[in-house]
């Protein structure tokens, strides 16, 4: 059986590609996907795709992904400077979890500095833009049994 990882993205993301485009690049979150499903396909894992503007729908697949996924790769977006409950739900997920965001969250806005969802990572990626997913991807394959 394939190894199962999910790659969660929170709130904007799906306006990735036109939302800042001088921060976050023009490459959209299908971009994304397609690049990572060809990647998955390489590397003999499978991957599942979820975006949400919404904190409880999160938290819903991360709760789901317990009975699912083998690993947890989340760009929480704006959720990871103030989601308690995103981090509670990633805390009773038993795998790897893998944090990522598109910009080094430490060169912006002071408030950025601190991710809850970091706490839970067993690794984080910042900065690298949309080549982070990959990254992740390409770690997370090794780290799941």
């Amino acid at each position: 059986m394939a190894k199962q990882i999910l790659i969660l993205n929170g709130p904007n993301l799906n306006l990735l590609g036109t939302r800042q485009p001088e921060v976050y690049g023009s490459t959209t979150l299908a971009d994304v996907e397609r690049d990572c499903a060809a990647l998955a396909e390489a590397l003999g894992v499978e991957v599942r795709f979820a975006q949400s503007n919404h904190e409880g729908e999160l938290v819903d697949l991360i709760q789901d992904a317990r009975q699912t996924a083998n690993g947890i790769i989340i760009n929480p977006a704006a959720y990871s400077h103030t989601s308690v409950a995103i981090l509670d739900a990633l805390n009773m997920f038993d795998g790897p979890v893998l944090e990522v965001h598109i910009s080094n969250i430490h060169k912006r806005e002071e408030f950025r500095h601190h991710s809850f969802v970091s706490a839970r990572a067993d690794g984080v990626i910042a900065g690298c833009g949309v080549a982070g997913y990959q990254l992740a991807l390409r770690h997370m394959a090794n780290l799941i049994p």
